[in-house]
């Protein structure tokens, strides 16, 4: 059998308000997995939608090798559904069970054909998920999910996608949500898939797995091959180089401007010999000279306009190869907290979902807050609040619902910073990227990425300063240029953090000075090695 493998040819794409997305766009993926990145708004989910065909490009031809299996981002399921319906079996094992009780029809046999351990798949692919829980056994394939966590809900879909044995997976942000021993069941999930998977990540982990990384840029896929490693190795070299160059080409700007200067003084002043001499010379030479000044001066000045045009079309191809991703620009203020100053003293406190906890937090500490999902990272962090922490402090929540959606972004960081003025929150906001009309936009109309940006510029602008930032999974839908930006910005922040997150690279990078894991027994100091 052939390979399987994906390939978009002129694709052309707009929304139906006329908003471009793709003109021309030419892409071939191959077997093995490619993660594809690139910046919130690029339209990485777009492609993927254009993929499975739940999308019709204006122009164009997408070319699937292969049997489809597409898990969306946003994917929600009842929680009222039967589990074999959702994992898309459930009239296969009605048609065994009636053969198997003796009552089969061919049209049961027909249905059945080719599924006879349907039952047994399906229990060992969510046992190997980590979701054992949700069917331990065949007979309960049948119940219903429940509510289940955004996370479990992912590995469902996922379940549900690799019973169909498809040979092209296409996988949107499938780790967002996930905790730590979840990842890494999907990430070995995704490494043991035997065809052509493109998943589009910011987790930096599940890129490192990829076999190559395809970059979604301006309307165009660029393939690098090897991991994301590989990949940043790459642009860093590239960008480094069009730096040097526009360096270069700013360099021979200056210089051919001054050339020009020089050659139009020259002109200058022959201009004024030329007309000191006319009285000491026949008019005849007088005026041929003239005329031959005029030949030479129009070539002088045009060789060096022509140099400094030529420069400045260099500089200006030199500058479109350096990469103007936007990023959020945040300065935090001085909050510092001095060593030894009390931030947050709970003692046996029992929360909501079982655990009895105590927590203090004294001076700068950086507190990373690590457990499985549903063990109530959340829940602590609100207990947190609830016992008022001893300096000024915000929370930033995973569900970002901290703002007013029927008021504009601009109006609900005023609310936050009420002595600021217009203008200074304008000019704060800017940083966030959202600039000019965009601050004035409604917030219950925002985008996942703009939501975090949003509710991250109302926590940092606020009135007083945090001293103490509590963060709920912030890396969630930021892409990899802002992620980073975040990173500096905490890194470089004075005063304490406690923050839940599954992203042990970022986490590390801002500096975790404690590793705390929530059980069911309590709070443990833990190793993240």
């Amino acid at each position: 059998m052939a390979q399987p493998y994906l390939a978009l040819s002129d694709v052309t794409f707009s929304w139906p308000d006329g908003d471009p997305v793709f003109d021309g766009l030419d892409a071939v993926f191959g077997s093995g997995t490619t993660g594809l990145v690139g910046l919130n708004g690029a339209g990485k989910s777009t492609l993927l939608r254009l993929i499975a065909g739940e999308l019709t490009p204006d122009r164009g031809s997408v070319t699937v090798h292969g049997s489809l299996a597409y898990l969306r981002q946003d994917l929600a399921l009842d929680p009222h559904r039967r589990v074999d319906a959702i994992l898309g079996i459930e009239s296969a094992r009605k048609a065994l069970h009636r053969i198997e009780s003796g009552a089969g029809t061919d049209e049961d046999f027909a249905v059945a054909a080719g599924h006879w351990d349907i039952e047994e798949r399906a229990v060992a692919t969510l046992d190997r998920l980590g979701l054992a829980h949700i069917a331990p056994s065949t007979d309960a394939l049948g119940r219903t999910v429940g509510t289940l966590s955004g996370g479990e809900t992912m590995l469902l879909g996922l379940t549900a996608a690799l019973l169909g044995e498809p040979q092209v997976l296409l996988l949107d942000e499938p780790t967002n949500n996930l905790d730590l021993s979840a990842k890494s069941r999907l990430y070995a999930a995704v490494g043991q898939f035997p065809g052509t998977a493109v998943v589009v990540s910011h987790d930096r982990e599940m890129l490192e797995r990829m076999d190559s990384i395809a970059e979604l840029r301006r309307g165009e896929v660029r393939m690098f091959g090897g991991n994301f490693s590989a990949y940043r190795a790459v642009v860093d070299a590239e960008q480094e180089a069009a730096r040097a160059a526009v360096r270069d080409a700013r360099s021979d700007v200056r210089k051919q401007g001054r050339e020009l200067v020089e050659a139009q003084t020259k002109i200058a002043r022959r201009v004024r010999y030329g007309k000191k001499m006319e009285g000491s010379v026949p008019r005849i030479l007088a005026g041929e000279r003239k005329r031959q000044a005029q030949v030479s001066a129009g070539k002088l000045r045009g060789s060096h306009i022509d140099k400094l045009e030529e420069a400045r079309q260099t500089l200006t191809e030199a500058e479109e190869m350096i990469r103007d991703d936007r990023e959020i620009r945040i300065d935090l203020p001085d909050t510092a907290v001095h060593p030894g100053q009390q931030v947050i003293e709970l003692e046996d406190i029992t929360l909501a979902c079982g655990p009895t906890v105590s927590l203090t937090v004294s001076g700068p500490e950086r507190i990373a807050l690590v457990g499985r999902n549903g063990i109530g990272k959340t829940t602590l962090l609100r207990a947190i609040a609830d016992a008022s922490p001893r300096v000024p402090w915000r929370s930033l929540p995973q569900r970002l619902d901290i703002f007013d959606g029927d008021r504009t972004v601009a109006q609900n960081v005023a609310d936050a910073a009420p002595h600021a003025t217009p203008e200074q929150i304008r000019a704060r906001l800017a940083r966030f990227l959202f600039r000019g009309d965009a601050a004035d936009t409604q917030a219950s109309a925002l985008s996942g990425g703009e939501q975090l940006r949003a509710a991250l510029a109302m926590i940092l602008l606020a009135e007083p300063a945090p001293r103490l930032l509590m963060l709920d999974e912030p890396t969630n839908n930021l892409d990899l240029p802002s992620l980073a930006h975040l990173t500096s910005a905490l890194a470089e922040f004075r005063g304490a953090l406690v923050v839940a997150s599954h992203d042990l690279p970022f986490l590390r990078e801002i500096g975790v000075t404690r590793w705390l894991e929530l059980t069911e027994e309590g709070l443990h100091e833990v190793d993240p090695r």
